[in-house]
């Protein structure tokens, strides 16, 4: 029977996972922030390659026309405020509303 080697594991705590292309433009639409306020403020935004491609009241039709326009590719749309977003509360079936 041979011998078995055993090293150790490597230390992966310096390598950092690849930014995904949704996170490139969350990170854009947070940078352009500032800026989007003066034409931008209280509505939606698509962002894609770091920059504004629609507009508009309403968070669906705005990505929906973005998409049409780029086709399915990761975007980010958000709303241009410098209010923080409401936190929504989704009931789950384990919630006591629920229960009989």
């Amino acid at each position: 029977m041979s011998d078995v080697d055993i090293m150790p594991a490597p230390d992966l705590s310096s390598v950092t996972p690849p930014r995904s292309k949704w996170q490139e433009e969350f990170e854009a639409f947070q940078r352009l922030l500032p800026s989007l306020l003066a034409d931008y403020a209280g509505r939606y935004v698509a962002i894609h390659n770091g920059q504004v491609i629609e507009s508009g009241d309403d968070q669906v039709d705005v990505a929906m026309r973005a998409y049409a326009k780029i086709g399915y590719l990761p975007i980010h749309v958000g709303l241009v405020t410098t209010e923080p977003r409401p936190i929504i509360r989704i009931p789950t079936p384990r919630h006591p509303i629920f229960k009989e």
